[in-house]
């Protein structure tokens, strides 16, 4: 038997894919050279997350979206968006989550709402809804003492990535409460999953606070502690360029078919006063990104820790997550206009 010394495992860990040294560059070598020390300490290889967090390229990949679909009217947009892209992503399924704003009176009644819209939506896609649309979580998991919710959500998360023959990403809109708890409830699914989560700021800001991460900061932890491979979609100061108009939506969606007339009045009822006034349309920024990452800049971090003052702390030895930095605006919207368009022709 050969005995390896710490150095032949960095080594070892480091060369192991031709991978870890192409495109070769100095950040690269301080992120390898982290990855090749926990390689040394750790009993899992890290670099297996990593290749999860790599672009998807021009496979087809299969998605789960988990959605608080009426919390305001950003996820419609998503939704319709990922459904609309079925060269890049087969759908395999919608889980409604749960939220609590001005929209809901607790969180199951915000994730039943959102069980609903999903329906309206698809009713409106020409999309059968049986099998398909799950409900999730009726309440948090700081509500049921930090422990995971079960729900028919969790249930087939668990069962379709255990019988899934590659990775499922799962596309994470709302609080990742029904994600978070499949992962608590059987940890195994980390190795065949990728979840794509908007929430949180971005890491240098004072604050991580935002409303998918604040309406539930169990799972939200959970994400950036358990290991799971993670890509995360901040909102400020990256999703927020996502802005659009009464003018834009009128002039691209208006009489679009059933689905675009469907979007463009829910956008005209969310304010009464439109004069002067924009709307950031946040979740179509995960959907996008699997669609096309060049339309986007993003780096692999070690995992932030988050506080329950909801700031980040940083410790450099954790695990990587990618997170996206900047994105390109006009791409991402021209690309679903167009995709409604060639829709409803």
């Amino acid at each position: 038997m050969i005995a390896f010394s710490s150095i032949d495992k960095l080594v070892l860990c480091f060369f192991r894919n031709p991978r870890s040294y192409a495109k070769f560059t100095p950040g690269l070598f301080v992120i390898y050279l982290l990855l090749g020390l926990q390689c040394i300490y750790a009993q899992s290889d890290p670099l297996e997350s990593i290749y999860k967090l790599e672009p998807v390229g021009d496979r087809v990949i299969d998605v789960i979206i988990d959605t608080d679909t009426y919390n305001e009217i950003d996820d419609q947009f998503a939704v319709v968006y990922a459904l609309l892209a079925s060269e890049r992503m087969t759908v395999k399924s919608i889980y409604a989550a749960p939220y609590l704003n001005k929209r809901s009176t607790s969180a199951g009644d915000g994730m039943q709402k959102s069980y609903e819209e999903i329906l309206r939506l698809l009713s409106r896609l020409n999309r059968s809804s049986e099998g398909f649309v799950f409900k999730g979580s009726d309440r948090f998991m700081i509500e049921n003492n930090n422990q995971p919710v079960e729900s028919e959500a969790t249930e087939h998360l668990i069962d379709h990535v255990r019988r899934a023959e590659g990775l499922t990403y799962v596309i994470t809109l709302g609080a990742p409460t029904n994600v978070a708890s499949a992962i608590m409830l059987a940890p195994d699914i980390k190795e065949k999953m990728v979840v794509v989560w908007l929430g949180g700021k971005a890491h240098h800001w004072s604050t991580a606070s935002e409303f998918n991460l604040m309406q539930d900061l169990k799972a939200s932890q959970i994400l950036f502690d358990s290991g799971v491979p993670l890509i995360q979609v901040p909102t400020n100061p990256v999703t927020s360029h996502l802005l659009t108009s009464l003018p834009e939506i009128e002039q691209y969606l208006k009489g679009r078919g059933e689905i675009g007339q469907y979007l463009y009045e829910i956008y005209l009822d969310y304010y009464e006063d439109h004069f002067a006034r924009s709307k950031v349309i946040w979740d179509i920024s995960a959907v996008a990104y699997l669609i096309n990452h060049e339309w986007f800049n993003t780096a692999l971090v070690p995992s932030p820790i988050l506080t329950s003052e909801m700031t980040y702390s940083f410790d450099p030895s954790r695990h990587f997550i990618r997170v996206v930095q900047e994105l390109r605006r006009d791409s991402i919207f021209g690309d679903m206009f167009s995709r409604i368009h060639n829709f409803v022709k």
